[in-house]
């Protein structure tokens, strides 16, 4: 890259601001989204989604970040105001843009993605910027979006579009993209479902070779909903009533813009229902997980807590995670993930499962406020579940979704693609079984 190029992207950097959509209602991950906005959820043990595109950010170099917010907001806007403080002499910051009510007409409640964006453009021009960088705030994935920017210069595009390369099946739950030799986008069509059509989307034997796969892979282009506009398109883009980006800014932005697609091919998961954000968490019980928070040249940042060691009994854990502040007794545990301040009683066995833990011990409440205490009591078995902060199971239970349909609900508990969840603060008596 000569210097003059690489010159002109090192001060694109500053010149480029960042926002997080983070006000849907999340439903796919109901119950977990029941108290909570979708970017607040926990995750891996002691994170929560959103940190995931702010950690991206701040490792790319990228300081002045706004999250929109909107429905179960609160939590979501406590951690961001516990975890996210850069240096005093720093210009960078994350702020929160919750919807609220104005004296403009288009003002109130989000409906759409474009929407919320269109809704705060004023707000991001108290930012001298050139670049906008539009992310989502449940995906996990590790990237360098100053790649993403080199690439946009480097082609001189309006708009560049995210994508990763996808198998047919999953290819019709996303935006596919059809490109030319040079990357530009001629075609976007959203989540085909018929199979003349996905064989029209499919991507051809040369740039399959471009890509290093074999010409005889059977892969599509889907949209990560991932954006990077120039700053003065993106304003012209939303001089409308358009809602959402990938429905109808993106493909009327094809037809009039250069749109190009940059694509990525590290580890990317879409988060967005049970058993995905089930298999994500738990594929950190792996010898070999796919995705290393703690990766030192570009770490996921979250709130820093001063907890107490853990307390292990006479406990089995094979395969098992464990976070901080946590007390176990003779339990047998297998494959799972044990988020911070987990209780766990004796003679207990869990497998297969994720708990999230707890945002406070029980010596901070006053004595004997429920007659369950917090963790998971004596005798108790659970499998193939999420137990979601500040449960308190009491002793000699029984939960499993074991021969039980996949979609079930239950008066203290649900089945979701057939991960049996038990929702925050909820409490179960000693000896139930669900």
């Amino acid at each position: 890259m000569n210097p003059t190029l690489l010159s002109t992207i090192h001060s694109a950097i500053p010149r480029t601001v960042a926002v997080i959509l983070g006000g849907g209602a999340g439903t796919r991950l109901y119950p977990l989204t029941k108290d909570r906005a979708k970017p607040a959820v926990p995750l891996a043990g002691k994170y929560r989604l959103v940190d995931i595109p702010i950690s991206n950010c701040i490792n790319s170099g990228m300081r002045f970040i706004y999250l929109l917010t909107q429905y179960n907001s609160a939590s979501l806007h406590r951690h961001i105001q516990q975890t996210y403080h850069f240096e005093e002499f720093s210009r960078g910051f994350v702020q929160l843009m919750a919807a609220q009510q104005t004296p403009e007409p288009t003002s109130g409640w989000y409906q759409g993605t474009a929407d919320a964006v269109r809704a705060n453009l004023k707000h991001f021009d108290n930012v001298l910027h050139d670049y906008v960088l539009i992310l989502s705030g449940d995906q996990l994935y590790r990237m360098d979006y100053r790649d993403v920017l080199a690439e946009h210069i480097t082609r001189k595009a309006d708009v560049t579009v995210c994508t990763i390369p996808v198998k047919r099946e999953a290819a019709r739950g996303f935006g596919i993209m059809c490109v030319d030799q040079e990357g530009r986008i001629k075609r976007f069509v959203e989540k085909p479902q018929t199979a003349e059509l996905l064989d029209s989307l499919r991507l051809d034997s040369d740039s399959l070779i471009r890509l290093g796969k074999s010409p005889d892979d059977e892969l599509y282009l889907a949209s990560m909903g991932i954006y990077i506009f120039n700053r003065s398109v993106l304003h012209r883009l939303l001089n409308n009533s358009m809602l959402d980006f990938g429905k109808e800014v993106i493909p009327y932005a094809i037809e009039q813009y250069r749109v190009y697609s940059f694509i990525f091919q590290g580890y990317w998961e879409d988060i967005g229902t049970v058993r995905a954000f089930y298999e994500a968490n738990l594929d950190l019980c792996n010898e070999h997980p796919s995705f290393d928070y703690g990766l030192s040249s570009a770490p996921i940042y979250t709130r820093p807590r001063n907890l107490r060691p853990n307390v292990i009994g006479s406990a089995n854990l094979t395969r098992t995670v464990l976070c901080t502040g946590i007390k176990i007794g003779s339990a047998n545990i297998e494959r799972s993930l044990l988020g911070n301040r987990t209780i766990i009683g004796h003679n207990v066995k869990i497998k297969n499962t994720l708990i999230m833990g707890a945002d406070y011990y029980e010596d901070q409440r006053p004595p004997n406020e429920f007659p369950v205490p917090l963790g998971i009591g004596d005798g108790s078995v659970i499998s193939d579940a999420i137990i979601d902060k500040n449960v308190r199971i009491g002793k000699n239970c029984i939960i499993t979704p074991e021969g039980k349909p996949s979609h079930f609900d239950h008066p203290l508990a649900c089945i979701r693609d057939g991960i049996i969840v038990i929702p925050k603060g909820t409490m179960i008596p000693d000896n139930t079984v669900i």
